[in-house]
């Protein structure tokens, strides 16, 4: 398993869009990313900072469904 990259909110955001996930809002520092399935909706708040933590990333990562492989180095 390959080490996580040090991404900014943005980057994270460009990785989810790229994987289905829009923009529904923005509130003060925080993006909100959605993406709509056939019987679920799943949304996923991204924090707009220059370097996300690693806990707030797997979080991410978690809650996206998105594979691990796409935010490694």
């Amino acid at each position: 398993m390959a080490s996580l990259r040090v991404l900014s909110g943005r980057e994270v955001c460009r990785i989810l869009a790229d994987h289905g996930f829009s923009e529904v809002r923005r509130r003060g520092s925080h993006i909100a990313m959605q993406k709509t399935g056939p019987d679920t909706t799943v949304t996923v708040p991204v924090p707009d900072h220059r370097e996300l933590r690693i806990g707030t990333l797997l979080s991410i990562i978690r809650q996206s469904g998105v594979p691990r492989a796409e935010f490694e180095q």
